[in-house]
């Protein structure tokens, strides 16, 4: 973080400070909401959660050499007091872009599936010195999270935005305003709390609304709600895709035995070669986005494909792939989960065993926030994984679980269903041989991470059988 002066923090934020704190003590590191993290110059954020107060942590934050705490009321520690930890936190943040960052360029990115993995391939493609979004840090506080990690050095912030409701895009953008702003997609993600697609596409449009005249707005011409946002931006807009009339469009498209997409980059300039490292087809379009903003920095074509070609997996659980000492490949893209991200990551599976001598098993687990359509959507699923041919599905949890399993059943599959991870890591030790690649992919609540965890572990059961 660029250094800054307590004094000069409370008059951003609007506070006081309290309990005999040198005005003139410097923050010079990121901030963090947990004491735990907190390091010699940071800035601690009381915040109030649904089971903790971070109040009662500031002494711990303080004495781990955080250097103020952000808090509602005195907690006997140097502090700034403020009336809402999170509103002044967001005003903080937004000083700091508009003032001290000034010269740092915002590339904003949202959409319902595949926007940390396009967060990630664009952080690789940039030029510079370029601070993205760590993990998921998409809201209220993360995104001011993420910009105390940069400074006077920093060239481009790359800030993935999350919404739960219409309104929540906007005000993100009102801290952080793009110069370039992404939409990957209008899916199913949240559907419960929107209540239908066009809501989503209402809500994730609020992104390209921020961009000013000057600006770009990068839309997915495969996405018919995507496409459409060109009508709310006041900037330039290209586009991106495997459609004809895309402006930076895939052709040739291929994939390896590992499951990763090679493909012909076709651009206004000219063509090159890209070879992902990362897995599943679904990371083409992902790539392609970067690609438009690398166009857009002065990039050339021959500079993109490279960056595109070395670009590594940067985010925890999202098809996360380990090789284990017997041949078993263990795919972990348990972070989160919802209709279309989990058809992405099946059609991955699929791709990685087609044509060879290798089973496809599918661990899943149920999706979340789908409102009345949740019975549907898992029945779907099921069909959708039972008619790519996956050798083995293994469905864990409760009645979600079991909407799945119906689903597959209804489409001539068979499927396992088991209550607990406990049920399912015995089973898949016991039948699991090598060569076997399994994906492991559900609801960030059922919390399936655990599961791939344990099946890096060495495996007591055969492993050749």
């Amino acid at each position: 973080m660029y250094a800054m002066t307590v004094s000069a923090i409370a008059e951003v934020v609007g506070g006081r400070l309290v309990d005999a704190l040198d005005p003139e003590a410097l923050v010079t590191q990121p901030a963090v909401f947990d004491s735990r993290e907190a390091v010699e110059g940071s800035l601690f954020l009381a915040l109030k959660g649904e089971h903790t107060d971070g109040h009662a942590f500031a002494e711990a934050a303080v004495n781990k050499g955080a250097t103020v705490a952000l808090v509602t009321q005195p907690v006997g520690v140097p502090a700034i007091v403020v009336d809402d930890v999170l509103a002044a936190f967001g005003r903080l943040g937004r000083a700091l872009i508009n003032g001290v960052f000034g010269r740092a360029q915002v590339v904003a990115i949202t959409g319902s599936a595949g926007k940390t993995s396009t967060k990630d391939f664009i952080a690789q493609v940039l030029p510079g010195n370029v601070v993205a979004t760590p993990q998921s840090f998409n809201n209220e506080i993360g995104l001011p999270l993420t910009i105390t990690m940069a400074d006077t050095t920093t060239n481009f912030m790359v800030l993935e935005m999350g919404a739960r409701h219409i309104g929540d895009i906007r005000d993100l953008t009102r801290i952080a305003q793009p110069d370039i702003s992404v939409v990957t997609n209008v899916g199913t993600a949240h559907l419960g709390e929107f209540g239908s697609r066009e809501n989503i596409a209402q809500a994730k449009g609020e992104i390209v609304e921020a961009v000013p005249r000057g600006g770009l707005a990068v839309l997915n011409a495969d996405d018919d709600l995507v496409r459409e946002m060109q009508n709310r931006t006041k900037g330039r807009v290209a586009t991106y895709g495997l459609s004809e009339h895309a402006m930076v469009r895939a052709v040739d498209i291929t994939t390896d035995d590992q499951g990763r997409a090679s493909y012909i980059l076709t651009t206004p300039e000219g063509s090159a070669p890209v070879q992902l490292q990362l897995i599943g087809d679904v990371q083409v379009p992902n790539s392609l986005a970067a690609a438009v903003v690398g166009r857009e920095v002065g990039l050339t074509v021959d500079e993109i494909a490279a960056r595109l070609s070395v670009a590594q997996p940067r985010s925890k659980w999202r098809m996360e792939t380990h090789i284990r000492a017997d041949g078993v490949t263990i795919v972990n893209d348990a972070y989160n989960a919802n209709p279309t991200a989990m058809r992405h990551s099946l059609d991955a599976l699929a791709s990685m065993t087609r044509g060879r001598d290798q089973r496809s098993v599918a661990v899943l687990g149920h999706m979340n926030e789908l409102g009345p359509d949740t019975r549907t959507a898992h029945e779907e699923i099921g069909r959708y994984a039972a008619e790519l041919g996956l050798e083995q599905i293994i469905l864990v949890g409760g009645e979600e679980a079991g909407w799945i399993e119906q689903g597959v059943r209804a489409a001539g599959g068979k499927a396992v269903h088991l209550p607990d991870q406990e049920t399912a890591l015995d089973l898949l030790q016991n039948t699991l041989r090598s060569g076997d690649v399994v994906l492991v992919k559900g609801s960030r609540g059922v919390q399936l991470q655990e599961l791939a965890d344990q099946l890096l572990q060495p495996n007591p059961g055969p492993a050749d059988a």
